[in-house]
């Protein structure tokens, strides 16, 4: 995110996004944070069930214009929480609403890699629930682990809070 230009030297597409994933509690949320404070990007905090309305219509229009700001203000990391709720399988729940929200933000995840400067962070406590779709190489193609901290590391984050 830093150097995007030693990527294009070398040839390389730079990845657009991961997923975090580990047990609540774990601080998923706090590691995005920290990784786009220290990319200097800024950062648009979107919790999954946000982005359904029951209106036609209504819930792609927010994800279109959600990426679209994320494209004014690059760089810019954009942090889904609870994505399981955001991309369930395709054909589990039978929700249309998240259906089609599921292919606008497939659509958007695509286009993303077509602008320089947006970048794609998920977090979920449950991956396997999640629709593979999202999690190919150029969308959410990484998965990473963050597990529960100890003593020590929720002191330090407690004091890192609370300054």
């Amino acid at each position: 995110m830093k150097h995007p230009q030693e990527y294009e030297q070398l040839g390389m597409d730079t990845d657009r996004g991961f997923l975090l994933y580990g047990p609540p509690g774990c601080g998923k949320t706090l590691v995005a944070k920290a990784i786009a404070n220290d990319a200097q990007a800024n950062f648009i905090y979107i919790k999954g069930p946000e982005l359904l309305n029951k209106y036609v219509g209504k819930s792609e229009h927010v994800v279109w214009s959600l990426f679209a700001r994320a494209r004014s203000c690059a760089p810019c990391i954009i942090f889904f929480d609870e994505m399981d709720a955001l991309a369930p399988r395709h054909g589990t729940d039978g929700n249309a609403i998240a259906e089609r929200v599921l292919n606008q933000l497939l659509i958007e995840m695509d286009g993303a890699d077509k602008q320089k400067g947006v970048f794609l962070i998920g977090a979920t406590n449950r991956p396997d629930t999640v629709d593979p779709a999202v999690l190919r190489p150029g969308r959410l193609g990484k998965l990473l682990y963050i597990s529960l901290l100890d003593s020590e590391g929720r002191h330090s984050i407690l004091k890192a809070l609370t300054k």
